[in-house]
């Protein structure tokens, strides 16, 4: 079946959830089978069973509850926090020993920042409101060469 009305291209100009890493996933997963060996003297197929569903969940919540970072409708949400594209500076991106120093010594106490461990990519924003505590954001991400051409482009749109 075809519809007639029109489509508009999505609102979003970037969006990444910044899930956990392999090794991380595969930790929560062990939460399974501590459960089935608890629960295995009372019965072990409800042992098993439920085993099964806690490292589906552990694992599932893991994912669902992951910091998204999305350039939509002229802000920009990190996480729960949002700002206005027009509030924002100067865009820096780092990796390596640049990225692990801006995250660690280079962290400014007035910086409002969200950072993910076993993701190496930094993207750091001045924040142009004199109304504003903050003087930067300073987030993770995995393609943050990316991030910052978004919000240019979406900088000169606005």
């Amino acid at each position: 079946m075809h519809s007639s009305a029109p489509t508009t291209p999505s609102a979003t100009s970037y969006r990444e959830r910044l899930s956990p890493s392999l090794w991380v996933l595969v930790s929560a997963a062990v939460c399974g089978p501590m459960v089935a060996l608890v629960l295995a003297p009372l019965d072990s197929v409800i042992g098993l069973i439920a085993g099964i569903a806690v490292s589906a969940l552990v694992v599932a919540a893991l994912i669902a509850l992951s910091p998204v970072v999305e350039i939509a409708d002229g802000r920009l949400r990190v996480g729960r926090a949002n700002i206005e594209i027009s509030y924002l500076g100067a865009v820096e991106t780092l990796s390596g020993e640049a990225a692990r120093h801006a995250r660690g010594p280079g962290l400014a106490s007035t910086a409002w920042h969200m950072l993910r461990g076993g993701v190496d990519g930094i993207v750091r924003v001045e924040i142009d409101d004199d109304d504003d505590p903050i003087s930067h954001w300073v987030f993770s991400s995995r393609t943050p060469t990316r991030v910052a051409a978004v919000l240019e482009q979406a900088r000169e749109r606005a």
